[in-house]
């Protein structure tokens, strides 16, 4: 494996929390990955397991214990919060169960919104923004609000927030939880589709085995340990 091609690594990631009862419980007992640029990766784990506190410890959203965590080689954990605010808007993207749209944002404005907070929103940004919105097959929804839309919709347009910024990995939580079955296979398919079309990593969180084998690399949190499924 060629370092270059590495885009985020995690090494020997530990974090433990204390019960209330005064137990202290580890739930990342040195867990580690590696994505390469371009490439799908999913995580399984039983509930509990700690994939969500590995994805925000990765996101940098959370502190480890110890343990190291790379964005494109830089060393995230060793930097301020401010710092890692301002790589983050440009390194990743984010899509999560509930959608996490502005109530108040038209479809358009909701995706325009992660440009605006990166400074990048003008012209052709916003035609971008447009593009992404027909790709996920929104086009006509785009002045719609979050609440005059479908879950299926609502998701396609966290998609499309998630990649207008161009980022080099997308972290995904459980992205069709909120859906039904079928409209949850469409969503992702589309999903694994766009990430390919623009060369986008993905590590996705899952516990659906059927949209986790559609990855390149299946990986399980297990006994606070990532290991290959």
């Amino acid at each position: 494996m060629n370092n270059l091609d590495v885009i985020l690594a995690a090494e020997d990631v530990k974090k433990s929390f204390r019960s209330p009862g005064g137990e202290v419980i580890e739930v990342l007992r040195g867990a580690g990955l590696s994505v390469l640029r371009g490439e799908s990766l999913s995580l399984r784990g039983e509930s509990g397991a700690g994939k969500s506190t590995f994805l925000n410890i990765i996101a940098g959203l959370e502190s480890a214990d110890s343990g190291a965590v790379s964005w494109d080689g830089t060393r995230i954990d060793e930097l301020s919060n401010g710092r890692q605010a301002k790589l983050r808007g440009d390194f990743m993207g984010f899509v999560f169960q509930n959608y996490c749209l502005v109530p108040e944002l038209t479809a358009l404005q909701n995706v325009e919104l992660a440009l605006r907070i990166t400074g990048k929103l003008d012209k052709n940004s916003s035609e971008y923004a447009r593009d992404l919105l027909k790709t996920v097959g929104l086009e006509k929804r785009a002045k719609h609000l979050p609440s005059q839309m479908s879950g299926g919709e609502k998701q396609r347009v966290a998609i499309a927030r998630a990649i207008v910024n161009r980022p080099r990995i997308i972290l995904a939580d459980e992205p069709t939880g909120n859906l039904d079955e079928e409209t949850g296979k469409h969503v992702m398919n589309m999903f694994l589709d766009l990430c390919a079309q623009k060369n986008t990593a993905l590590l996705l969180i899952t516990h659906n085995p059927d949209f986790a084998r559609k990855t390149s690399r299946r990986l399980v949190l297990k006994h606070g340990l990532v290991v290959e499924e």
